[in-house]
């Protein structure tokens, strides 16, 4: 039962998490900019994260923790300007299927940096991702390559950001770093929008869009992706969270009239089949040490 309640709770997650794109392009029609929707996003998420890690009684990071916090805000603060900036000048349809390429990403860093042996379901799923790519661009490619770039951006900056913050993330605690992540962010955006300027929605439904990414799509996305993360394994987790691909890109086309070709699917279906073979192998790996363990303890 405690297993069911937690792919309830990621399936909730990935479905906040699916609509964030859809509530940003809302906001960006009403007269914001980027930089000023992050901003407004991470300024009314952080403070209900901090009030829920205070309930919680969690303890907030400090010293050499938080300095890695800040560091980790920075990459951060680039992925998601990297992304958000992309939908701006392209397709959410388009830039969701890209940026789900982060996990190939993260094999062939691990390889160089790590040391980490590429196996043969890694080398798959890495085809898988160059194929699902070309699929989704395909003849999409003029008019938006800005955005395509910005995309591919995106997904290097998440990669980073995964390999360097896991070590971060579990001597903080998942839910207190993403909560000082997210309060940082703000105040890196905030700077940012100081010196740029900025450009608020201008309606009433700009704003509420905005006000839905933060408290739907951000907080409670937040917090119901780490409450399902305590019932079910990190890999299964992993697959659970592709749907936010399914939401994204069926909310483009419904709410944003965006096409969504045949071929964009496909491209879309190969990149998440890498993603399961990526957690698979990667749960796999786990149970292996874990065993191994065992069996000298």
């Amino acid at each position: 039962m405690d297993s069911l309640i937690g792919v309830v709770l990621i399936t909730l997650s990935a479905i906040c998490f699916g609509t964030n794109p859809i509530f940003a392009r809302l906001s960006y029609e009403a007269g914001a900019d980027p930089t000023t929707y992050l901003f407004l996003r991470f300024l009314i998420a952080s403070p209900v994260m901090f009030i829920i890690m205070l309930i919680k009684g969690y303890k907030i990071p400090h010293g050499r923790l938080l300095t890695g916090l800040v560091m980790l805000s920075v990459i951060g603060a680039g992925t998601t300007f990297c992304f958000y900036t992309a939908i701006y000048y392209a397709p959410v349809n388009l830039i969701i299927v890209i940026t789900y390429m982060y996990p190939t990403f993260v094999v062939l860093l691990s390889a160089v940096f790590l040391k980490q042996a590429i196996t043969l379901l890694k080398i798959a799923a890495l085809f898988l991702t160059i194929f699902g790519i070309l699929m989704a661009v395909g003849v999409e490619y003029g008019g938006y390559g800005l955005g395509i770039v910005l995309g591919i951006g995106a997904a290097l900056c998440h990669s980073s950001y995964l390999m360097l913050g896991s070590r971060f993330m579990q001597k903080a605690g998942s839910f207190q770093a993403t909560t000082i992540i997210m309060i940082l962010s703000a105040i890196i955006y905030g700077v940012y929008a100081g010196f740029q300027g900025s450009r608020l929605p201008m309606t009433f439904y700009g704003w509420a869009a905005t006000t839905a990414s933060a408290l739907f799509s951000t907080a409670l996305g937040s917090v119901t992706f780490f409450a399902g993360l305590k019932r079910i394994n990190t890999s299964n987790a992993a697959i659970i969270s592709t749907f936010e691909v399914v939401v994204t890109a069926s909310l483009a086309v419904v709410i944003l009239g965006e096409a969504l070709s045949v071929q964009k699917i496909m491209g879309a279906c190969l990149i998440i089949s890498a993603v399961v073979i990526l957690a698979k192998s990667e749960y796999a790996a786990y149970q292996t040490i874990i065993d191994r363990r065992r069996l000298k303890g």
